[in-house]
């Protein structure tokens, strides 16, 4: 998801970009984004496909019907899906696939981590030097989570694929705490870190 809100950002499509998490209820939002992205010109986002089941027949028949005559040629449907039986075959056949896999092994992942940082991100205005270490060991926590997932379950009760979204939250929460407090609220970040959204 960040991934595609940067490359949104460097196409100029930011303000342009309306996203929809697909579920219970959200199927008539996400065709009238369609329609007016394709009227338009805009990129629409249809998240987490595979929760809604029932609404994929009726993105069948809208994939079907695209027409380029009709269609205005910047609009760009982007969807995110875990993989699923019931999503719709013909819309795969007809799409650009991409997958975004964790990278292998400790080093790439904490390569990934700082090169997926914008200089501001790495900076802090009254303690730089802790905020690096901190971020670091951010990083260092999250690479070894996602080293986890090889050995299964063992460990956790549920087998559970962690992202950078779960990374992003984490350095966020860092960045204020760090900024809100002289000294650094070690116990709280680690509870919110390890408890709350990773263990949670």
């Amino acid at each position: 998801m960040g991934d595609l809100l940067k490359f949104a950002e460097s196409m100029r499509m930011s303000k342009k970009l309306d996203k929809v998490s697909l579920g219970q209820g959200q199927g008539k939002k996400a065709e009238e984004l369609l329609m007016n992205g394709m009227e338009k010109g805009q990129w629409v986002l249809l998240q987490n496909c595979h929760l809604a089941t029932s609404w994929m027949p009726t993105l069948e028949q809208i994939v079907e019907n695209f027409h380029p005559e009709t269609i205005k040629k910047e609009f760009r449907m982007w969807l995110t899906s875990m993989p699923s039986p019931s999503f719709p075959v013909a819309v795969l056949q007809n799409s650009v696939k991409m997958t975004n896999e964790p990278p292998m092994g400790l080093r790439a992942n904490l390569t990934r981590s700082f090169f997926g940082f914008k200089e501001d991100d790495l900076g802090h205005r009254t303690k730089p030097n802790d905020f690096k270490r901190m971020l670091f060991a951010q990083c260092l926590f999250h690479g070894v989570i996602q080293e986890r997932r090889k050995f299964g379950s063992l460990g956790f009760n549920i087998p559970y694929e962690f992202n950078d979204s779960d990374r992003a939250v984490c350095v966020l929460q860092l960045r204020k705490f760090m900024e809100t407090y002289d000294k650094i609220p070690f116990d709280v970040l680690v509870f919110l870190t390890g408890e709350i959204n990773y263990g949670g």
